[in-house]
């Protein structure tokens, strides 16, 4: 069996769940270059792929699209969707439009962040996770958490569970499908990719003429850095930390053998 066919290949996703992100960059070229280098990412189109499975998506950046990530959830009714993100406050941004496999929109939440909703016909997203070069933990920063859960809350069904300013959103299921984390001066969406080795791909980032903003830190089972591409897009690297567990047996606990 070929390397190829032993990776998992991911063929739907929960409604209202984190399926899809996609870069929209005024050079895309370069910006295949760069992270291709940087994750080992293929550019194929309009798509990136890892193993020739697709993981994130490419645009060249418009008036309605500027550049940067943008995450994108699955739905299975896009007009629907829409109906209930204006009933909760928020607006449309891109209307409903032909996409490579489905169709999209854009809309933004009350404060400003800015998400994608994706119906797939053929494609229901990213085909790979939970491995190095795929999409991530994706997280609202935002200064206005209280705001925020009221309007993901009516707009999607999702409950925040937070403390400190921080904390995951569950969807209906009650699974964790994205986090919150405090910020200043408004609110976005940060789109996230897993990682093998978390300060070798920040020292890589650099050296390909992008910056550190946030340098490697640690938050329990995760270390997490934010890092911005030659061109000015921000992202989140993620990894998991291995922490040694020593067990240790108190001689002095058992019982005495007579």
């Amino acid at each position: 069996m070929s390397t190829m066919e032993r990776h998992m290949r991911i063929r739907g996703y929960a409604p209202l769940t984190p399926c899809w992100v996609e870069l929209a960059s005024a050079d895309p070229a370069r910006a295949a270059q760069f992270y291709g280098e940087l994750f080992g990412w293929e550019s194929a189109g309009d798509r990136f792929k890892l193993g020739g499975r697709a993981v994130a998506g490419l645009t060249r950046s418009q008036y309605d699209r500027p550049d940067g990530w943008l995450t994108h959830l699955s739905t299975p009714d896009l007009e629907e969707t829409l109906e209930q993100v204006a009933l909760s406050g928020g607006h449309c941004l891109s209307h409903p439009a032909e996409a490579h496999g489905g169709r999209r929109a854009i809309v933004a939440d009350p404060n400003g962040a800015i998400i994608g909703l994706w119906q797939g016909y053929d494609f229901a997203g990213a085909q790979a996770g939970n491995e190095p070069g795929t999409m991530s933990w994706p997280e609202l920063i935002t200064d206005d958490p209280d705001s925020a859960a009221r309007f993901y809350g009516s707009a999607f069904g999702w409950l925040l569970q937070h403390e400190f300013g921080a904390g995951e959103w569950l969807n209906h299921a009650h699974d964790a499908i994205a986090g919150l984390a405090p910020g200043f001066r408004g609110a976005w969406w940060r789109a996230a990719f897993q990682v093998e080795d978390i300060q070798a791909t920040a020292d890589h980032c650099e050296r390909m003429g992008g910056a550190v903003i946030l340098e490697p830190s640690e938050a329990g089972l995760t270390a997490l850095a934010e890092l911005r591409d030659p061109f000015g897009a921000r992202f989140t690297i993620a990894a998991p930390v291995h922490h040694p567990v020593e067990l240790t047996v108190s001689l002095g606990s058992l019982p005495a053998w007579d």
